[in-house]
């Protein structure tokens, strides 16, 4: 691990998970008896900044949220795991995002997300707080966020020298889209499709979803692949790095984990398949424990598999 820090900013979001499991999910007007409710922190941006400071990186969360208890709940969790928390900014109407998820016994669910203060993230907030993305060596922005907003912060961070990362997620159609800017597009199998206008059950191999996605202009596609690893699509054409061995019980955020990782690797001028490679191992990692905050890697587990990872490239 190099002797300096460099500073990574997730631009994105915080959604609060109010969570309940019951032994079936009621249908249309109906009331059933839960069990086990609880709140966890969520949000691809919040998980994202948890990550990536656990990987040893200055690291700066960027979003919006309302004035209300589940924010400070936010604020608290950010202190705790050493991300800045300076540009956390505040609705003066709405409340702080919220996603409501019931599992049943046979492991379904319903789940239903009200953004909330997230949709009001803006360009002019990132005009406003300029010296973030100057200051940053790398950005991470999902799209739990306006896409014009991550667009803009991908803009700002191309102008001063930044490395923007963009996860498609959740996915929108970029075939209209300028990605110029964007150092890195990392979306999965499906959300490849959909960025392309294609249905999910297109039959289109993924090393022509990666090339499509490149001639819309970022300098570099990774399509993550789960247990597949990641197809890497650059102008030097493509490439598959493998996913490291794990015993997986909870695939869950492992996409933001990979994020973070890439995020990282990059923000210690490390070179772009060591930085994906470092992405891979956080993820993989990753699955093999529950939830998502509990189940991202420190570095020194990370550094204890990384070699494996490398060798395969």
């Amino acid at each position: 691990m190099p002797a300096t820090r460099r500073r990574v900013t997730v631009i994105g979001s915080y959604i609060v998970a109010l969570v309940m499991d019951m032994d079936r999910l009621p249908i249309e007007g109906e009331t059933v008896i839960g069990r086990d409710f609880h709140t966890t922190f969520g949000g691809k941006g919040s998980n994202a900044a948890v990550a990536a400071a656990r990987l040893g990186a200055e690291t700066v969360f960027f979003g919006k949220v309302g004035r209300d208890s589940f924010a400070a709940d936010f604020i608290t969790m950010l202190d705790r795991e050493g991300v800045h928390r300076e540009k956390v900014l505040y609705s003066a109407n709405l409340p702080t995002g919220v996603g409501i998820i019931l599992f049943n016994s046979i492991g379904t669910n319903l789940i239903a997300i009200d953004p909330g203060a997230n949709t009001q993230l803006s360009p002019a907030d990132l005009e406003e707080h300029i010296e973030t993305i100057r200051e940053s060596s790398v950005i991470v922005s999902p799209l739990e966020i306006p896409l014009a907003t991550a667009l803009a912060g991908a803009r700002l961070a191309k102008q001063h020298g930044v490395k923007a990362i963009l996860n498609p997620a959740p996915a929108c159609d970029f075939r209209t889209t300028d990605l110029s800017s964007v150092f890195a597009l990392t979306p999965n199998e499906t959300e490849a499709r959909t960025c392309l206008g294609l249905p999910a059950a297109d039959p289109a191999p993924d090393e022509d979803l990666a090339a499509a996605l490149l001639a819309l202009g970022p300098e570099h596609v990774m399509l993550t692949r789960g247990a597949q690893g990641v197809l890497w699509a650059s102008k030097n054409g493509l490439r598959k790095i493998p996913a490291l061995r794990v015993n997986p019980i909870d695939t869950v955020g492992a996409g933001d984990a990979f994020n973070a990782g890439l995020a990282v690797g990059l923000s210690e001028n490390e070179s772009v398949p060591h930085s994906i490679a470092l992405g891979i191992t956080a993820a993989s990692l990753s699955t093999e424990k529950r939830e998502t905050l509990a189940s991202y890697p420190f570095r020194s587990e990370v550094n204890q598999r990384l070699s494996e990872t490398l060798r395969s490239l």
